[in-house]
């Protein structure tokens, strides 16, 4: 093995290896963006009012258009580096846990939902009797950073995280971590949209809490657009995730749960919702009667509901029952705790490879290979790079 990997792998080889790991949507996406601000700087193009959001334009001229183009166009080199080096981690994340054609309709969903967030409060703003702000109507607004404020409430409401960290400088707790961000901006940079990065916000909790779950459709209708032919190419390149393929946690919102995970906003426990300001995990239950009553669609994974008939079990046979369900929990426990050996096992040794210079997925890959040993993940690796 080859001593002191990290200082011998040059600046392009990082790059390589950093841009050779990022998915195909996130990729792609990175790719338009770059390429259009180019396009406008080559050609001088800078009529920035004829595709920037521009709510008064919106409403009056029914301009929809203005709700995408305004997403892809970008006013300064600085604004698009800064877009897309925030993009592409997000990006590569959520690519990753829902795959990349859910990734593709939700960011076309959340550049919609966010202009119309955007005119709502903007015209709301604007003609409000008590202190009315009529340039929000008239201010023109461009940049990929909208849907970027999106994608941060949903990654960080599907990692679980409790904290994030701003900059490096400090921790928050991660339920205020976009609003401090929000804030944050507004202070350090300037002609900052603070109403574009505002409806970002809310829609990523609309989002969260399954406000948008009607609009959502189901895993069969992204598996179905991945069979199309015309995009077998694009489906057979290394970096495109398949929908089913993608390592998912947490609770993606879909059209076919809603019945089974309401919105929290519209449920009884409304208040207690809002002063925790992320939507709650739910975890799944585990059926383990043989015979079960019919459930109520509304409360699923319940057992009998009050108004149940049936014969009450005898004292033995409930006996028998706790006998049982303790013989099945110890059993639980200890599969759980060997599993759990097993993942810090494996989450140290790819800690380790990582530490040598290894990019992460592909180190994941080569120790999952290798069954956890360490010594052949290497082999494959430095395999790789030769």
């Amino acid at each position: 093995m080859r001593p002191n990997i990290i200082t011998e792998a040059g600046i392009s080889t990082r790059l390589n290896q950093w841009w050779s790991s990022t998915p195909f949507i996130t990729s792609g996406v990175t790719i338009i963006c770059a390429a259009i601000y180019l396009a406008c700087l080559l050609i001088g193009y800078d009529s920035y009012s004829e595709i920037c959001f521009l709510p008064s334009a919106a409403a009056s001229h029914f301009q929809v258009y203005r709700f995408y183009t305004s997403v892809l166009f970008h006013g300064s080199l600085l604004h698009v580096l800064f877009n897309m080096l925030t993009f592409v981690p997000l990006g590569t994340e959520l690519e990753r846990i829902m795959g990349s054609v859910r990734l593709l309709f939700l960011m076309f969903l959340l550049a919609t939902t966010n202009a119309i967030f955007h005119l709502i409060v903007a015209f709301l703003v604007a003609y409000n009797p008590i202190y009315p702000v009529s340039y929000l109507v008239n201010e023109c607004s461009i940049g990929f950073s909208g849907v970027i404020f999106s994608m941060i409430v949903i990654e960080t409401s599907l990692s679980g995280v409790q904290y994030r960290s701003i900059f490096g400088l400090f921790n928050v707790p991660a339920k205020w971590y976009a609003w401090v961000l929000l804030i944050l901006f507004q202070f350090l940079a300037s002609n900052v949209s603070l109403l574009g990065h505002l409806s970002g916000i809310l829609s990523g909790f609309a989002y969260t809490y399954g406000l948008f779950n009607y609009l959502l459709p189901g895993p069969s209708f992204y598996s179905s657009i991945e069979g199309w032919s015309v995009l077998s190419v694009c489906v057979r390149r290394p970096g495109f995730i398949l929908c089913t393929g993608g390592t998912t946690y947490g609770q993606l919102p879909t059209h076919s749960n809603t019945s089974i995970a309401p919105s929290s906003l519209i449920n009884g426990n409304f208040l207690r919702n809002i002063s925790s300001w992320m939507p709650s995990r739910q975890s799944s239950t585990i059926q383990t009667s043989s015979t079960q009553e019919q459930e109520d669609p509304r409360f699923p994974g319940r057992g009998r509901t009050l108004a149940s008939t049936g014969t009450e079990p005898t004292a033995r046979e409930s006996s028998a029952n706790l006998h049982a369900r303790h013989a099945a929990l110890n059993t639980v426990r200890a599969d759980a705790t060997v599993i759990a050996d097993q993942t810090d096992t494996f989450d140290e040794e790819l800690k380790k490879l990582v530490g040598m210079g290894f990019e992460k997925t592909q180190a994941e890959v080569a120790l999952a290979a290798a069954d956890g040993d360490p010594n052949v993940a290497i082999e494959i690796l430095m395999s790789q790079q030769d």
